[in-house]
């Protein structure tokens, strides 16, 4: 009786699309604690946690801003691979407006931003939503398919983010812009929080309205959505503006984490971190069913992946190599029509008492 009960709620749970992404983040967990001993520590001084699952879900919330909005995208049978390119412009034009010029006040050396730091913050985040509106339209409005559209200004933002800076590192003095990437807010790192209300906000959007649903329908098909009366175009442009605007958050928390803007390195290859991510979570590249949580849990993937293959000494080029192969085996594993063949596999032997 309990084993009958109990078989159906397995089955269930090696169905649920959440399944495998967590039971490869567990593993690469394992495996880390095990290279490193004081993994699991978490100290608490001044205030805030520390330790290594700190810094993993400190450096992981970029991505998970980038692999949200990238998860909407992919979800109407598109892909922005322009991310990267949005977050160096981001991280520049924020990086150039603040800036932080020496003063003396009272005889106290202060550092003052150039522009208010709210106002920095607004326009790098307008230039952002821009891209990623330019992208939109060329994708929903020209009719470009959307990886040569994004492909355009990922080759040009690069370029743009560049020219702003010179061509230098702009490094940023004014201290209450580190707070973005390394403050903490009740113990934890602001970044999270950020990443955590972003996730919150689209969460209820798509399941407490129709949007959820009508993005959806344009993934599986567009021709046949319009024709019910959703407003396929607006949306898939609304969808590649909401790409930008995260990937121009990610841009703002990596330039304060590291104080400063790299036009040429800032969100460099993030956008095949961020389709990882989201592939990783369950979402399906041909459009239609996508999956947020999972997405949150695929961008942890990926960064527990990579640090631990930092913490025990591979060389950095072998980084790539090891997340290709990780994302191999997860997606054999979510696949049904794999499962259902080595499944076939197994059951045919056993039917034939063996015989081959």
């Amino acid at each position: 009786m309990s084993t009958s009960s109990s078989e159906p709620l397995f089955k269930r749970l090696l169905s649920h699309s959440l399944f495998w992404p967590l039971v490869t983040l567990a593993l690469i967990l394992v495996v880390n604690a095990s290279l490193n001993q004081g993994f699991w520590v978490l100290q608490w001084r001044d205030g805030h946690l520390y330790g290594s699952l700190i810094d993993i879900l400190n450096r992981s919330a970029p991505l998970m801003l980038v692999a949200l909005g990238m998860t909407l995208v992919i979800a109407t049978r598109g892909i922005d691979i322009s991310v990267g390119a949005v977050v160096a412009i981001s991280a520049s034009v924020a990086a150039l407006m603040i800036g932080g010029t020496l003063v003396i006040n009272n005889g106290v050396p202060t550092h003052v931003s150039r522009f208010p730091m709210p106002l920095a913050i607004v326009c790098a985040l307008l230039v952002a939503l821009f891209c990623g509106l330019w992208n939109g339209v060329l994708v929903a409005k020209i009719g470009l398919q959307p990886i040569i559209a994004t492909l355009i200004l990922m080759v040009a933002g690069r370029g743009i983010a560049q020219l702003a800076t010179g061509g230098q590192i702009v490094t940023v003095y004014y201290a209450p812009y580190f707070y973005i990437g390394n403050g903490f807010l009740w113990g934890l790192p602001f970044a999270l929080f950020i990443a955590g209300g972003t996730f919150l906000a689209v969460h209820l959007l798509v399941t407490r309205t129709a949007l959820g649903l009508f993005i959806q329908a344009i993934g599986i098909n567009p021709a046949a959505a319009r024709l019910a009366g959703v407003r396929e175009r607006l949306i898939t442009v609304c969808v590649y503006a909401f790409c930008g605007l995260t990937a121009g958050i990610a841009g703002l928390i990596i330039s304060s984490n590291v104080k400063s803007a790299d036009g040429n390195n800032a969100g460099n290859l993030m956008e095949l971190d961020a389709i990882l991510a989201v592939t990783l979570g369950g979402t399906l590249l041909s459009g239609g069913r996508f999956n947020l949580a999972g997405t949150m849990v695929g961008a942890l993937i990926i960064q527990t992946l990579t640090s631990t293959i930092y913490s025990i000494g591979v060389p950095p080029e072998i980084n790539l190599v090891v997340k290709a192969v990780v994302v191999f085996v997860v997606m054999l594993l979510q696949s049904a029509d794999f499962r259902r063949t080595v499944h076939g596999w197994v059951v045919r032997p056993a039917a034939t008492g063996g015989a081959v």
